[in-house]
């Protein structure tokens, strides 16, 4: 089990938020934007037809017969009709004097100079009005007379203009937020993309392939497949390493062990006392169990570096058993026990080698140890469609059915095997090859008579 990866949070959610954020700011700030200026933009052009208005009511008042006349143009309420359908107020007074009008009606505030028309907003009657007043001097009789109007219109007909523009400059805003968004996620997707390439192109290699990526990677990501390529060069060279050390070990330990072990024998038919004698049996006995326990230390050192490092290739399955089976017969023949091995057509499956063989022989080591002498060991092969398996039966003292489950766990043998010679790694290494290899291992006794079955399956090529 591999330890958890701690996250810490999501380039891709930090993008998204980022971006969004921007995206919703800047839809705010053109709403209020349009918004601003279609209010500017509606005042100025009501303000420009009021001013119009008052123009042309003073345009037309004249000095006649010494009277002041004024004949309000049908032209200056006609063109504010037009804009809306606004009330309109007007107001004209000489020398601060009511003419006509509505007289409640305010005046403009004062402009910086009477020349120029005043502008402002005032509430009337209820309601808010725009107010324009301008002003014009006449000479009666040389007399100087000040002639003021001031027409207001109310501004119902602008507000629901601004409403309407409001509501369009809503959608406008709804809509650029949605593209934006759109355009955020595949940005954010876009970005992160090479991560997630690299990811699944270094995921779906296998133990074997720690080749350097290669493949062309945005200027940003350059630091970190660099890293990461110089790890699986580390990586490549120290498992290299330990596979030769491995090699090493098991020639450097096994060899003096052997040497030792002749050693031993040729002294042992040597002396004649039997207290020597006996002393160099147990210590042909201790030399065999520390050469044993070694060499299968050794050998799950090897099929533990292995399995994280499979060779796999097409393997004749018959013919691999038929190499190690005349490769044990003699051991079996010391103790006159008879290797049976099924004939079979080729039988092909996807697999390293040496893993593979290295299972078969600790299974058929293991039923000749245990076998009594002058018994038999059947090999015999199992194929189906999706399966093919070697079936290794033995008459020997089979498994106990206590502690049946256990006996793939390193270093555990079975309550039964008594002063046998064991590192109870055997079936350890049986069980981590087929594991590798995505097969199955069944451990059980002969349905007749006594002895083990055990049945070792790899699926087929």
């Amino acid at each position: 089990m591999t330890d958890r990866v701690r996250a810490s949070g999501s380039i891709r959610g930090r993008l998204l938020i980022q971006l969004l954020s921007g995206a919703g700011i800047l839809a705010l700030i053109l709403f209020f934007v349009v918004q601003n200026f279609t209010k500017q933009l509606a005042e100025e052009n009501q303000d420009n037809i009021l001013r119009a208005s008052v123009t042309s009511i003073l345009d037309v008042a004249a000095v006649q017969n010494g009277q002041i006349t004024i004949d309000i143009p049908y032209s200056a309420f006609s063109m504010l009709g037009n804009v809306s359908d606004d009330r309109v107020f007007y107001k004209i007074t000489q020398n601060n004097i009511f003419l006509t009008g509505y007289d409640s009606l305010p005046d403009a505030k004062p402009a910086k100079s009477l020349s120029q028309p005043r502008v402002s907003t005032a509430n009337y009657l209820g309601e808010e009005v725009r107010l324009v007043t301008s002003t014009r001097l006449l000479s009666n009789a040389g007399v100087p007379v000040l002639i003021s109007v001031t027409i207001a219109q109310t501004r119902n007909g602008q507000k629901q203009t601004l409403a309407f523009i409001s509501r369009r400059v809503s959608m406008l805003g709804f809509g650029f937020f949605a593209i934006a968004a759109i355009l955020t996620v595949y940005s954010a997707q876009s970005t992160v993309r090479p991560l997630q390439q690299l990811a699944v192109s270094v995921s779906r290699r296998g133990p074997q392939d720690l080749r350097p990526v290669a493949a062309p990677i945005p200027r940003e990501m350059v630091p970190l497949v660099d890293a990461l390529n110089k790890f699986m060069g580390r990586l490549k060279k120290s498992l290299g390493q330990s596979e030769e050390f491995i090699a090493e070990a098991a020639h450097r330990v096994r060899t003096p062990l052997a040497t030792v072990r002749t050693q031993a024998e040729v002294a042992l038919h040597r002396v004649e006392q039997d207290e020597n004698r006996v002393a160099l049996r147990e210590m042909i006995r201790a030399i065999d169990e520390s050469s044993r326990a070694a060499g299968q230390l050794l050998d799950h050192a090897m099929v533990t570096f292995r399995t994280d490092y499979l060779e796999v290739q097409k393997l004749d399955l018959r013919e691999m058993v038929f190499d190690l089976v005349e490769n044990m017969r003699p051991v079996a023949d010391l103790k006159d026990i008879v290797l049976n091995l099924e004939n079979s057509s080729p039988l092909s499956i996807m697999g390293d080698s040496i893993l593979i063989q290295n299972a078969v022989r600790n299974l058929i080591d293991n039923a000749i140890k245990y076998s009594p002498v002058e018994s038999l060991v059947k090999l015999r092969f199992l194929q189906g469609p999706r399966k093919i398996g070697l079936i290794i039966q033995d008459e020997g003292i089979g498994f106990p059915k206590e502690d049946r489950s256990d006996l793939t766990k390193r270093f555990v043998r079975g309550s039964n095997v008594g002063g046998r010679i064991g590192s109870g790694l055997g079936l350890t290494i049986v069980d981590d090859v087929v594991g590798a290899h995505g097969g199955s291992l069944s451990i059980e006794n002969n349905a007749k008579g006594n002895g083990a079955c055990v049945t070792l399956c790899f699926p087929s090529s």
